[in-house]
């Protein structure tokens, strides 16, 4: 059974599961689908085309699936997906997607801090915790386990690798490859992210040969080359790989 508060507004079109519970002055919009044992405390927007998993909480003032801050979107039907055990805190705004990939996507485990945005088609990945006020624009993808800070700025279509340590106030227009700290002004590689590494279980050999991988890839002029270096030095090891083909796909560019 839900507890839905008689403030709450409803729309008789959204399909809600089991146990959830919805506080005074929510407004659940129509073509919304939500799971089972969420918890929407008061003043929570959730609008058409959001899907919506188990085990959320949402938190005064948050909006879900809001119309994309694009001027391209036409009204196409889209959707924004959020998975299990999120917190969405206060005033986070989530955009649905557009043409271009048809829906926003938030994982699993993620803790989205106060007053944070995630722009059209985004990719959220899980176990992410991404800090107050930051802005992620159109399009860009978080891999797993990164760690952002406050106020940082996203530039549309770039991609974050996982395990990522990024300081707060930073902002970048270039991608930030996996197992990194980032920051400063401009942007730029920090060091390898050992106490995260370490708190995720990585072991002492796999910190060890991405540390010598970004030694490698860093220390040479021409980045294809360090990428080519390193993945020949360690040809089966799984978190190389990923730092290679991270930088082998990057559109935009990686810090340096």
């Amino acid at each position: 059974m839900n507890n839905i508060h008689p403030l709450a507004v409803v729309d008789p079109e959204a399909k809600i599961g089991d146990g959830n519970v919805i506080g005074p002055f929510c407004v659940i919009d129509k073509n919304v689908v939500i799971g089972d044992n969420n918890k929407f405390l008061n003043n929570v927007t959730i609008h058409f085309g959001a899907r919506i998993g188990n085990g959320n909480e949402f938190f005064p003032g948050a909006s879900i699936s809001t119309k994309p801050q694009d001027l391209k979107f036409q009204g196409e039907v889209t959707t924004c997906e959020i998975g299990d055990n999120n917190s969405i805190r206060e005033n986070v705004t989530i955009s649905r997607g557009t043409a271009s990939k048809g829906k926003t996507v938030i994982g699993n485990g993620n803790l989205l801090m106060e007053n944070m945005h995630v722009g059209h088609d985004c990719v959220i990945g899980n176990g992410c915790i991404i800090g107050n006020s930051t802005k992620f624009a159109g399009e860009v993808i978080v891999d797993d386990y990164a760690i952002i800070s406050a106020t940082c700025l996203f530039h549309q279509f770039l991609h974050v690798g996982g395990y990522i340590m990024f300081q707060g106030g930073s902002r970048t227009s270039q991608d930030i490859p996996p197992y990194v700290i980032a920051g400063k002004e401009p942007v730029r590689y920090a060091g390898v992210n050992l106490i995260g590494l370490r708190r995720r279980g990585f072991p002492n050999e796999v910190i060890e040969a991405i540390h010598d991988a970004y030694r490698i890839i860093y220390s040479q002029g021409i980045l294809k080359d360090g990428v080519a270096e390193a993945r020949a030095k360690y040809p089966d090891c799984k978190e190389v790989e990923y730092i290679c083909s991270f930088i082998e796909n990057s559109k935009r560019g990686v810090i340096r």
